[in-house]
């Protein structure tokens, strides 16, 4: 039986895709460390008090070009007037961090849908070389904010980063899915989810306070994210084109050729240009497949609404919660330095992407999903049995703190990596570019709305909160169970007929099938 080998350019070209994915995850983990210390650069910038006269004195302390007079001397008899300033600053600078929080999501959702059209446009390669400019503008406009406007470049420099992450986030599953064999297709788009995680857990790490996550250096600690840009820039200028993109997008057949030889280590690409051939016959009869057609044709609707419902299941199933509410269930369960446990959870987190690389094309994907689906799904009831016991029997912490770890243990081995490159294998050539940019929308946008509504959440439900995530969570199981067909080891031929199946329509089989072929399997035994 042939098998499909890792070479050393697969291998380096992965890696060098994957660097944006691992920024990504650094974009995201990197504000929360430093969340005091900018409030309080904030509050220095704008002249207003700090509420604490002790964290005034801190910041004169840390600060190396600390000013003699931080704020001016107030009247000893507070009035009315002086109440309500206070007031009004305290709201500003809550909205400033919040804006400087959200405007990274708010950037995502703009760019995800210009991944695929971008790709489309400039190819793949170049296309990532042109959201690195996004990426080092980002990253300037953080690095320097210390020394200017700090609330203006910071709310800029996260809403340019977010743009970046948004582009890459459709561009990267798309780009992996395409150079990787059949038999690693799963494995590889792993890849992303686990360079992700494995991002955000430097951020915690290097955000401690002792390293980077203190008043002289929060600075360089935003702007490091450009180090992975300037880095992945270099490398890029080494990494085979897209032999998908050359062949069937711009008809180049003999450098398409070149690619493939690269990414195979062999001189036999024939049956990767076979499966190519017949893409791009359908690609040819195929014409552009829009947002609006992808819901309207029959062939794509139910495709495109598992695609998005996967994406939603993984923002909706409460794992932002979890990492809202880690620090203070560790503070409740005694522990001196919770933020030492929240990188615990930042390196569960990683280890378990990890075992999902490895489990991913033996177990399959939606058996990995429905594992993870169901294990959150009791890890959650576990959860709030914890925080609603908790004034009754303080073990109940540690209950909750299990909870946790395990919660975010099973999210990474399904429904965190799996949604990524599960899309890539329902579309063709055509609408492809549509879907990812149409998947990574709803990401962006379930993203959003999650870290916009849940501290309302908290208010309303309080310890309650993860029975309500209980619940979302084993509604998207039931629907994975009867609506999402297994994609392991299966040309999309194959993976069309599911669907059919899964819908209960077989009319137009043939044309169905088609549509949706993209990397056909040739299974030789």
């Amino acid at each position: 039986m042939a098998k499909d080998k890792i070479t050393g350019t697969l291998v380096f070209t992965v890696f060098t895709a994957v660097l944006s994915s691992f920024q990504f995850g650094y974009d995201i983990g990197m504000i929360n460390a430093p969340q005091e210390i900018i409030i309080s650069h904030y509050r220095h910038v704008l002249g207003v008090p700090l509420d604490d006269r002790r964290a005034t004195n801190t910041y004169a302390v840390n600060r190396t070009d600390a000013v003699t007079s931080v704020t001016p001397s107030v009247d000893s008899t507070p009035t009315y007037m002086a109440e309500e300033e206070a007031r009004q600053s305290a709201g500003l600078i809550t909205m400033l961090w919040s804006l400087s929080v959200s405007s990274f999501a708010v950037g995502g959702m703009v760019a995800s849908f210009f991944g695929g059209w971008l790709g489309d446009k400039l190819g793949r390669i170049k296309a990532m070389l042109v959201a690195n400019i996004l990426s080092l503008a980002g990253a300037l406009l953080m690095g320097f904010s210390k020394l200017g406007p700090s609330h203006i470049l910071i709310i800029a420099g996260r809403s340019v980063s977010g743009l970046y992450c948004g582009l890459i986030s459709g561009l990267v599953p798309m780009y992996i899915g395409e150079i990787a064999p059949t038999t690693l297709r799963g494995a590889l788009g792993t890849l992303h989810q686990l360079a992700l995680v494995t991002g955000i857990l430097i951020s915690q790490i290097i955000g401690l306070e002792f390293i980077l996550g203190n008043h002289d250096l929060w600075h360089i600690l935003l702007g490091l994210s450009a180090v992975p840009a300037l880095l992945q820039s270099l490398l890029l200028f080494f990494c085979p084109e897209s032999p998908r993109y050359l062949y069937i997008t711009l008809e180049e057949e003999v450098k398409a050729k070149q690619s493939l030889k690269r990414l195979r280590g062999s001189d036999d690409v024939t049956k990767d240009l076979n499966e190519m051939k017949k893409e791009k016959e359908e690609a040819s009869s195929e014409q552009k497949v829009s947002v609006i057609q992808l819901f309207t044709n029959p062939s794509y609707r139910q495709p495109i609404i598992v695609a998005l419902m996967l994406h939603m299941a993984q923002q909706f199933s409460g794992i932002n919660g979890i990492f809202y509410y880690s620090t203070s269930i560790f503070q409740t369960a005694g522990i001196s330095q919770p933020v030492y446990a929240t990188i615990g959870v930042g390196a569960i987190n990683m280890i378990f992407t990890a075992v999902s690389v490895l489990l991913v094309e033996r177990a399959g994907r939606r058996s990995l999903f429905l594992i993870g689906m169901s294990g959150m799904f009791f890890c959650a009831i576990f959860m709030s049995v914890g925080l609603v016991l908790l004034d009754k029997f303080s073990w109940m912490s540690y209950v909750s703190m299990t909870a946790i770890f395990l919660f975010v243990s099973f999210f990474e081995i399904g429904p965190g990596p799996i949604p990524w490159f599960m899309v890539a294998e329902f579309f063709s050539q055509g609408p492809r570019p549509t879907a990812l940019a149409l998947a990574a929308f709803s990401n962006w946008a379930c993203n959003f709305i999650v870290a916009l509504c849940f501290p309302y959440i908290v208010d309303f439900c309080g310890p309650y909160v993860f029975f309500l995530f209980a619940g979302v969570v084993l509604a998207f199981t039931l629907f994975t169970f009867f609506k999402v067909p297994e994609t392991k080891g299966k040309s999309f031929e194959e993976i069309a007929a599911e669907f059919r199946k899964k819908s209960g329509s077989a009319r137009q089989p043939k044309k169905s099938a088609v549509e949706m072929e993209f990397l056909r399997a040739a299974e030789a035994v």
